[in-house]
């Protein structure tokens, strides 16, 4: 009885000498975890980022030329300033086209990406006082990731869906964010803009309706 009692004892002492060990080890996996995700979701936005700005960069300095000639204030009237929260709660100054044509605004930001400042998805970058309203339970989690030039708020705005709140999306992604959900939503981002500008275009063919008056000569309503 005495060597159960001592047995019991050692295996007492084992479990509670080895408990802070497991511990410690589980952490410092999710810890190892979330560091690759990070470095993998920073290789993704210096290579998509830097791609796109090269893509867009004549674009972009046609739209602020444009936009420096018709701006009375001369050429800092183009760019728009504000002051966001970004990764780990630290400000940094936003800056992006005055305009939201062909989507400038956001393509202008893209240097704020290569900086890592921005992350190509995530949550949006948030005002000061837009944090403050948060709350402290919601801006630690919102700290944990850069903010995005789109996020799955954005790409589910269409839907009516009861549980698709914006707050609730943001916090979701937070979550469960790695390369294969920035891909798709990335993907998303893309295609509603097409679809909604081939919907707006008209099939060659189809009877249009004009208000030209196409009656013969003579013709009566009473006929």
């Amino acid at each position: 009885m005495r060597n159960v009692k001592q047995m019991a004892a050692r295996r007492i002492r084992h479990l509670a000498s080895s408990a802070p060990a497991g511990a410690a080890r589980r952490a410092a996996g999710q810890a190892t975890a979330a560091l690759a995700a990070l470095t993998v979701k920073r290789t993704l936005d210096l290579l998509l980022g830097s791609a796109l700005l090269l893509l867009t960069a004549p674009a972009l300095a046609v739209a602020a030329a444009c936009l420096t000639v018709r701006s009375p204030r001369g050429p800092g009237g183009v760019v728009r300033r504000e002051t966001r929260v970004g990764l780990g709660g630290r400000l940094f100054e936003l800056r992006s086209l005055a305009t939201r044509r062909c989507r400038f605004d956001l393509l202008s930001r893209l240097p704020h990406v290569v900086r890592g400042e921005l992350s190509m998805v995530g949550p949006p970058p948030l005002t000061p006082d837009e944090a403050a309203l948060l709350g402290a339970a919601a801006s630690r989690w919102r700290h944990t990731v850069r903010p995005g030039l789109t996020g799955l708020a954005q790409v589910r705005a269409r839907s009516r869906m009861p549980w698709d709140e914006p707050a609730l999306l943001d916090a979701h992604y937070t979550e469960h964010h790695g390369a294969g959900l920035d891909l798709a939503i990335l993907a998303q981002s893309v295609r509603i803009p097409l679809r909604t500008g081939l919907s707006a275009l008209r099939l060659p063919g189809k009877a249009r309706l004009s208000d030209t008056d196409h009656r013969l000569p003579g013709y009566s309503v009473a006929e």
